[in-house]
């Protein structure tokens, strides 16, 4: 849905998480809620990916996608979903993004990525990835096994996203409304073993989904026969 004009005039950090949420679940949404504590973010949007650049094709159309999305976070006044990947006929690339959302918003309000530890590692690889800091703060969400909060990564970074790193950890999600883009922070969150993979083989088979994503999402997969037939 499109942002209303509230939203355009607000100042406080606004979290952005992308994805291909073939389908989304209970793992997308608690990260989303977690960073949006944690940083003190006004808003979470969340963006599915019309034509994901670094995977094979989704098991569901882009509409259905969008769908399940909105279906995920209604009732829920701090999250909104970006529709501009989907409606793009360009591959779904974080920058393209972060540039029409700075063309929306403005060169002034903080804009957070979230990402887990594991994509953030491979930003080297993501388009255009070393702009992304002109662009927007970083939330690295912490899964067992990586750096606790507020400590680098030990080892863990290639040594070109070192380099772009340094002197830009931060441990004071406060520090992210002082400018709009250029940190990185990690968070905490709790670990959540669901993807969307399993749901889709779960679906397939014929076994229970529920309780792995929000019940509108199930219905909405049901009603329309998605992934039935995914491989």
């Amino acid at each position: 849905m499109s942002s209303s004009g509230a939203e355009q005039h607000a100042t406080g950090p606004l979290g952005l998480l992308g994805g291909t949420f073939d389908p989304i679940h209970l793992g997308h949404l608690r990260l989303a809620e977690e960073a949006r504590g944690a940083l003190g973010l006004d808003r979470v949007r969340l963006i599915p990916a019309g034509q994901p650049p670094h995977r094979g094709e989704p098991g569901s159309t882009p509409d259905d996608r969008l769908h399940m999305a909105r279906l995920a976070i209604a009732g829920n006044p701090h999250f909104e979903v970006d529709d501009g990947e989907v409606r793009s006929p360009r591959k779904s690339y974080t920058v393209l993004t972060l540039e029409r959302l700075r063309a929306e918003l403005g060169p002034t309000r903080p804009l957070v990525l979230i990402l887990g530890a594991d994509a953030f590692e491979g930003l080297p690889g993501w388009h255009r990835w070393q702009e992304l800091f002109d662009l927007a703060h970083f939330a690295v969400a912490n899964r067992p096994g990586y750096a606790p909060h507020g400590r680098r990564w030990p080892g863990t970074l290639s040594p070109a996203l070192d380099q772009a790193c340094r002197d830009r950890q931060i441990s004071d999600p406060a520090l992210l409304r002082t400018c709009s883009s250029g940190y990185v922070i990690p968070f905490d969150m709790t670990p959540l073993a669901i993807s969307a993979s399993l749901i889709r083989d779960l679906v397939r088979t014929g076994a229970s989904s529920r309780y792995l994503l929000p019940d509108s999402v199930l219905d909405y997969i049901g009603l329309h026969h998605l992934y039935e037939n995914h491989e």
